[in-house]
């Protein structure tokens, strides 16, 4: 048996992309990192989006450069001054070149937001796939991209080489009919199974019949709907410039913290 060296079939997901008909988690990412922006005390003249929906961002930044998101981005180097990765880094095989890629293409002081999904995204989903193939199948195959961590993601921004890293996230949560609407909905918002190790051969409706039910028992609302879980998590970094702030070194502190405080101060036992 031959193991994929990716985690994601890129042209499975140009397939599924180009079959959305359904973008509000992609709106709605928008929508958040234009608030980010608005807290920001700066105006930027050079910005740059990858996105795999320009559309999206059109009509909010019309000024701004629109890049596909490709494994190779076709930004200048040190050209924006400003890049928004937006929603591509949870379907990446490298997350982190990504991000490399978008901190060259800034000036220096430049900011660069991302946006993407967490690893909260669809937990419903993945326990009632996991026991309805346990069931049907006898076993488990990959449906779900394994999507990343806060900390984990907030941790990339670092090994890109971006100062001042932050991360943060926002939980949404979607009730539907039924766990049937919720996957023609992942499918109208291309986010379809593109993973490299996916089943490739039909499975039977019982699976998904099962998955339904399993969905049903755990995540059903008081007004009989199902819901489901989508984090975003946002991460913003600055391209390095000498005019920043930098962290103080270790034990150059001229005032001791219980002097500032003017608490007495307990010492620990050795």
């Amino acid at each position: 048996m031959t193991v994929p060296n990716t985690l994601t079939d890129e042209a499975a997901v140009r397939r599924n992309r180009a079959r959305a008909t359904a973008l509000f988690l992609q709106e709605q990412a928008a929508d958040e990192v234009q608030d980010r922006l608005s807290m920001v005390n700066r105006s930027f003249t050079r910005p740059a989006v990858v996105t795999p929906f320009p559309s999206v961002w059109a009509k909010r930044l019309p000024d701004a450069e629109l890049c596909q998101d490709q494994e190779t981005l076709a930004l200048a180097e040190g050209a924006h001054d400003l890049v928004i990765h937006a929603m591509g880094l949870h379907w990446s095989n490298d997350p982190v070149g990504q991000l490399i890629q978008c901190r060259r293409a800034l000036k220096p002081d430049g900011l660069l937001i991302a946006a993407c999904l967490g690893g909260q995204t669809l937990q419903e989903l993945r326990v009632a796939l996991a026991a309805a193939e346990v069931a049907v199948l006898g076993g488990l195959s990959p449906r779900i991209a394994p999507m990343a961590e806060i900390r984990d993601l907030g941790a990339l921004l670092q090994r890109a080489g971006l100062a001042l890293p932050v991360a943060d996230s926002l939980t949404l949560r979607v009730d539907y009919r039924d766990a049937w609407h919720l996957m023609q909905d992942l499918r109208a918002m291309g986010e379809g199974n593109a993973l490299t190790a996916r089943r490739r051969h039909p499975v039977p409706r019982q699976l998904f019949q099962k998955t339904a039910q399993e969905y049903a028992a755990l995540h059903t609302t008081p007004e009989g709907r199902v819901r489901a879980t989508y984090e975003m998590v946002f991460l913003t970094g600055w391209a390095p410039d000498a005019s920043q702030q930098q962290p103080l070194r270790p034990g150059s502190a001229k005032q001791r913290l219980a002097e500032a405080l003017a608490v007495p101060e307990t010492r620990l036992p050795d």
